[in-house]
């Protein structure tokens, strides 16, 4: 079983332009679509819509909007019970898939509400092999609570702490690996590469690979384990200590960028956990990943739908930027 953790999750609601977006005019919707959403609970839905076990836990009341939502999808969840609401995202997609997103704050959570929230994170995890911690904290919540809660993990687990895969951004992910706390995956877009190692820029770690898998390679030394790096059109690098992919986006027609991030992890672990090598677990991510954004709104993947099979893998065994690549298949 994979088990997501949503600390700050939200009602995701898709609006559709038909032109493209036109700041201070009145425009007309295509279509709309609302779902249950935060990284972690997008994790869920793409791994429900592949056939995969999984669990998502997140902080709302019994009575919130949100749990009601996640009652309505039939998705296996889990919610903690807060005092406060859980926030609502709006995304403006344009027909060449240009996404612009306002996210509201989150709600206030309490320590003891926080408390609550771990205790249960390290119940459902006896039975997990993956735990994905996912998606930013609301601003009322010390920044370091993944260094706290991935600490109360493994010291109440030991060796039988499921893997830990993180896919934030900023300050509770730049706490957490400053920690050297281990992490075993950590999901960096190009941008969040760059500011976690200083190094370029997220334009040039998109236009030059490599020097993104030369970054990646910097995080080892902060208790990461491997390093998936969604690279936008240009498709994605799996970076670990034995070796370095390179996967190429297919060409598709872009509808949505929603939760397209979120699809290309769970497609990773969706591989990893069927026992794939680690070309076909990037092979599996990059199908996911594009296949999400050639869909509308914030719709997941079905398995048939990202075919990793479409996907070439290249190789570079070395992790030396500067050497010549060796051409492998998805096969591994």
């Amino acid at each position: 079983m994979i088990l997501t953790l949503t600390v700050n999750p939200s009602l995701d609601r898709t609006v559709e332009l038909p032109d493209r977006l036109e700041r201070g005019e009145v425009q007309r919707a295509a279509a709309s679509h609302q779902e249950p959403g935060g990284k972690g609970i997008n994790v869920t839905r793409a791994l429900v819509a592949s056939g995969v076990e999984t669990l998502a836990l997140f902080p709302a009341a019994d009575t919130d909007p949100m749990v009601t939502a996640m009652r309505a999808s039939a998705l296996p969840f889990e919610n903690v019970p807060i005092a406060g609401a859980v926030r609502s995202n709006v995304a403006l997609t344009e027909p060449d898939g240009t996404t612009t997103k306002v996210n509201e704050p989150g709600p206030h959570l309490s320590e003891d509400e926080l408390d609550a929230l771990s205790d249960r994170v390290c119940s459902e995890a006896a039975d997990a092999s993956w735990l994905v911690i996912a998606g930013s904290l609301p601003p009322s919540i010390r920044q370091d609570y993944y260094v706290r809660l991935v600490r109360t993990l493994r010291e109440s687990h030991g060796r039988s702490a499921p893997r830990i895969a993180i896919d934030s951004s900023g300050e509770p992910l730049r706490l957490l690996l400053a920690s050297e706390v281990s992490i075993d995956l950590v999901k960096p877009n190009a941008e969040e590469l760059a500011e976690l190692t200083a190094t370029g820029s997220g334009e040039e770690f998109e236009r030059e690979p490599a020097l993104a898998a030369a970054a990646a390679g910097q995080l080892f030394a902060r208790g990461v384990g491997a390093a998936l790096v969604t690279l936008g059109s240009r498709g994605a690098a799996l970076v670990t200590p034995h070796g370095t992919w390179f996967a190429a986006a297919p060409r598709i027609d872009a509808r949505s960028t929603v939760g397209a991030g979120d699809s290309s992890l769970a497609g990773y672990l969706l591989a990893e956990h069927e026992g794939r090598s680690p070309g076909e677990s990037l092979a599996q991510a990059v199908a996911h990943g594009a296949a999400a954004a050639s869909l509308p709104g914030s719709t997941v993947p079905t398995r048939q739908q990202a075919d990793r099979f479409s996907i070439t893998v290249t190789r570079d065994a070395s992790r030396d930027a500067r050497r010549e690549s060796t051409k492998e298949t998805h096969h591994g």
